[in-house]
């Protein structure tokens, strides 16, 4: 697996993923009825930040994309987002994201990574990012509408460089 720059040829790979998640509605608070062009405008960062493809050959496994948290005073902090397609999960791909994220954040000199809404029913993700090093910071309860499971709280994580 390879962990490369996003370039404009691999959005066709990249949206029947991100479609994937915010259909099932479950992880991401992302309107699931998004279309391929919001889904593209809210996904693809500008410089500074950036969006990276985890690649098999010519498969997409995975994408993230990382950036500032939050300008002017909290534009010392970054963030980071991750998704990987269903059948590629439990297979390392989000890991690599993560540490790449956390590479590319401390190298631009940020002083953390926060993670503002990660779904406390996602376990698999808060785990992750736990082994990674994210403390969970406090709990929103009820600020995630899960389809199947009702309200359940949004996690704010966060890890100091």
């Amino acid at each position: 697996m390879l962990i490369r720059e996003f370039v404009d040829r691999d959005w066709s790979l990249v949206w029947p993923i991100i479609e994937e998640v915010i259909r099932a509605a479950e992880t991401f608070p992302y309107d699931p009825t998004m279309t391929a062009e919001q889904a593209y405008g809210m996904w693809i960062e500008a410089k500074p930040g950036r969006t990276v493809v985890a690649v098999d050959g010519e498969r997409v496994l995975g994408t993230a994309k990382m950036g500032t948290n939050r300008p002017g005073p909290g534009a010392h902090v970054s963030t980071a987002s991750f998704m990987v397609a269903a059948d590629a999960r439990g297979r390392g791909v989000g890991t690599a994201l993560c540490r790449d994220a956390l590479t590319w954040a401390r190298h631009h000199g940020y002083a953390g990574m926060q993670f503002n809404a990660v779904v406390e029913s996602n376990r698999s993700a808060v785990r992750l990012y736990q082994r990674e090093g994210f403390q969970v910071i406090g709990t929103v309860p009820g600020a995630f509408r899960h389809p199947t499971l009702g309200r359940v709280g949004s996690h704010v994580m966060y890890q100091e460089f």
